[in-house]
């Protein structure tokens, strides 16, 4: 049995600072049902902006930093400091990631360790942190984001050092859902499609975004408030009998 959800509490978000991301609108999404929301970002200034208007729209505490997750000691640190300035930590969800659209044959070193280290390090550095106090407090939610792309192959804006980065996403998630469910912990995957987002490359086109939905089932592609939701869902109270799970938000894009 896990301990019981505590009635102040706080979720941290990586990768919360871009305008139009996924991130950002969790952050308001999970503001307005009740979480306190600590913001990781590379972008510091735009972490602290993102917390003051989400603090000041549903009056929960809210604290930005500004960090590079993939680096071990900033990571840490970050999570440090928000949970010493925040309700008891009870979820997270990283959504750190950079895009990557190189053929694979023109992949060199650094570009392979960029994607790499940002994406899956990034999301496994922050994990462990959040997921020590979890496991202390004897309940917790952890959500990694993976995507389509690592599914299907490629097929998307980004290309192969993507895909494999956040394949290991799913893979990690899964192991820790594993290793921490008997401490009343659980850890699931959003697999996100086509989402109308600036990490697909800028702002998209209405006939690239007709283009990118053609593949699915439905008539259009996702928004961040698609993910967000899912993101909610995932780190309620309601999901504690989830967990080792892959949740695709794709318009049915990829189907298993």
């Amino acid at each position: 049995m896990s301990a019981p959800f505590p009635a102040e509490r706080t979720v941290i978000l990586t990768g919360a600072g871009s305008p139009r991301g996924i991130g950002r609108a969790t952050a308001f999404h999970l503001a307005e049902a009740g979480w306190n929301v600590g913001l990781i970002d590379v972008d510091a200034a735009a972490a602290e902006a993102t917390a003051a208007e989400v603090a000041a729209a549903h009056g929960v505490r809210a604290v930005g930093i500004g960090a590079d997750v993939a680096d071990r000691t900033a990571a840490v640190a970050a999570v440090d400091t928000l949970e010493a300035e925040l309700p008891r930590l009870v979820a997270l969800v990283a959504f750190a990631g950079v895009s990557s659209p190189v053929p694979y044959l023109d992949v060199d070193a650094d570009e392979w360790r960029r994607v790499v280290s940002i994406n899956l390090e990034g999301t496994h550095w922050v994990t462990q942190r959040v997921a020590r106090s979890l496991v202390g407090h004897g309940v917790g939610r952890i959500v990694g984001v993976s995507s389509v792309s690592a599914q299907r192959g490629g097929g998307t804006y980004s290309k192969t050092p993507y895909s494999a980065a956040k394949a290991g996403i799913v893979g990690l998630i899964r192991s820790v859902a594993r290793e921490l469910g008997p401490h009343g912990v659980t850890a699931n995957v959003i697999s996100p499609g086509p989402i109308d987002t600036d990490i697909m490359g800028g702002t998209l086109s209405e006939e690239r975004k007709a283009a990118m939905a053609a593949d699915g089932v439905l008539t259009r592609i996702g928004t961040p408030r698609d993910v967000a939701a899912a993101a909610a869902y995932l780190i309620s109270a309601d999901a504690g009998f989830v967990t080792g799970q892959t949740l695709n938000v794709d318009g049915g894009l990829y189907m298993h």
